[in-house]
């Protein structure tokens, strides 16, 4: 009996061994994710600063956009496999339970923290962009009102973006500008969309009851600036 008792000892031991060291592995990978919204954010204020921005710093970002979405991924099926393995042994309860469940609820909330600063980085940078693209119009002449702009934007054309409210007696860099600033805001649409999933997703991986309804409150607010 003692050798059972031995055994099953140590093979818990051998479980949570493995299992802190994926709490771990998780753990730097959301913070890498946190480090490159940093790096995003960065690269919003570059493009935004900058009339015509570079073609690297574009390239550079939409590299990043690529990663934070991998590594988001591969975060959230982490997170939710470490879910499935602690409902399997609800029957038992125990002080490692306990453990594994506050474990997995600190590192769900992190997620959710860096992905909440994440979609509003991106819907900043939309709207600032969009905001460029208004000035630029005003600049020529041209006022457009916000359901104008919205209108323009959803024509989904970034080669010619306002050809309704465009003439010739636009600079041929405003019109370049214009252009450019459209394309960074479909493209950035299309990676709110993408990640629209994985906010419901991680919304529900948050137990506890508060930051589930403020997780809930986000994804509303996310889906809500992406259809703006």
């Amino acid at each position: 009996d003692d050798e059972e008792e031995l055994e099953i000892a140590v093979d818990n031991t051998a479980f949570m061994d493995e299992f802190f060291s994926e709490i771990e592995e998780t753990r730097q990978n959301i913070d890498k994710i946190s480090e490159n919204v940093e790096e995003a954010k960065k690269l919003y204020s570059i493009i935004l600063s900058a009339p015509i921005p570079e073609q690297k710093t574009k390239d550079d970002l939409e590299q990043l956009t690529a990663e934070i979405k991998k590594m988001a991924n591969s975060v959230r099926n982490k997170l939710k496999s470490m879910e499935r393995n602690i409902e399997q042994d609800e029957a038992r309860s125990s002080a490692d339970l306990r453990i594994r469940k506050s474990q997995h609820s600190v590192l769900s909330r992190k997620f959710v923290d860096v992905m909440t600063k994440y979609n509003e980085a991106q819907v900043d940078f939309r709207e600032r962009s969009k905001g460029r693209i208004q000035r630029q119009l005003e600049i020529t002449g041209k006022n457009t009102t916000d359901e104008e702009l919205e209108e323009m934007l959803e024509s989904g054309n970034p080669s010619r973006p306002a050809s309704g409210i465009m003439d010739s007696q636009i600079s041929k860099q405003a019109l370049s500008e214009i252009e450019g600033r459209h394309k960074d805001i479909v493209r950035l649409e299309s990676s709110i969309k993408e990640l629209h999933d994985m906010f419901v997703d991680i919304a529900m991986l948050v137990e506890n009851q508060n930051n589930m309804d403020q997780s809930v409150g986000f994804v509303e607010r996310a889906v809500a600036d992406t259809k703006k």
